[in-house]
């Protein structure tokens, strides 16, 4: 089961630069070193077909990428009335091919459970997809057993984040055949860079769900100041080093 090692867009810091090739764009750089990377620009603004077709050619064949869909579905329409949109969505990252990975759906913190509104909507968004998706939910209404055994029939993740809206939201949920890891910097959100000892302590994490056959993705998001490029690459050496019973997928 792969392991899958990246950053939250794919620029790349002036600190950690000389560990890229110096010839080809920011993305065909970063895909030299990593499997996988989140796309969240999704969430602002719409991208032609094209654009994501772009990108897929720019990687590896075994790169994917993580898309993270538009805040007008989860954050303004909050699942209702929202067909249209997702339809869009899934027309234009359809260009991605086979290099699509998870659908990211992050919902505001002031979103509680909405019940069958919930249920339907994720019915019919993985039905479209037709590929994996990951729930990160940051009201406390969503993380109940009832909920979690839901998503669990509709195999969808549930996110673990860093830091987390709620206790329970520090650790994976849901469907257990992936897990998703987004680290957003602590204790300054975006901006700090993790220490060795939380480094290794995620890497211990990822070895300990790979032996369970779990996919495992872990997005630095903390970005601001460069460090998820810094702190990615450190996971991905000790990884590396790890006695793992299961394919590790990275460059």
């Amino acid at each position: 089961m792969p392991i899958r090692i990246g950053v939250a867009g794919w620029s790349l810091p002036s600190q950690v630069s000389t560990e890229f090739p110096t010839v080809g764009t920011h993305l065909e750089r970063y895909g030299t070193r990593f499997s996988a990377v989140e796309i969240n620009s999704s969430f602002y603004r719409p991208h032609q077909r094209k654009t994501y077709m772009r990108w897929a050619a720019s990687v590896p064949p075994d790169f994917l990428f993580s898309v993270k869909l538009p805040k007008a579905i989860t954050h303004e329409r909050r699942f209702i009335g929202c067909q249209d949109l997702v339809a869009r969505f899934v027309e234009e990252t359809d260009g991605l091919g086979k290099k699509r990975g998870p659908i990211l759906v992050q919902l505001p913190p002031s979103f509680a459970y909405p019940g069958e509104i919930a249920e339907h909507f994720l019915h019919d968004l993985k039905a479209m997809i037709n590929g994996p998706v990951v729930l990160e939910p940051r009201h406390a209404s969503w993380f109940l057993p009832d909920i979690d055994m839901m998503l669990k029939k509709q195999h969808i993740s549930r996110v673990a984040a860093d830091p987390a809206k709620c206790a329970q939201g520090a650790h994976p949920g849901g469907w257990n055949s992936l897990a998703y890891f987004r680290l957003h910097g602590t204790p300054r959100i975006y901006e700090s860079p993790y220490s060795a000892e939380a480094i290794l302590k995620q890497a211990k994490m990822i070895a300990a769900l790979n032996a369970c056959g779990t996919d495992v993705w872990t997005i630095y998001d903390n970005t601001t100041f460069g460090a998820a490029t810094q702190n990615a690459l450190e996971l991905m050496n000790m990884v590396q080093t790890m006695p793992l019973p299961h394919n590790t997928t990275s460059p």
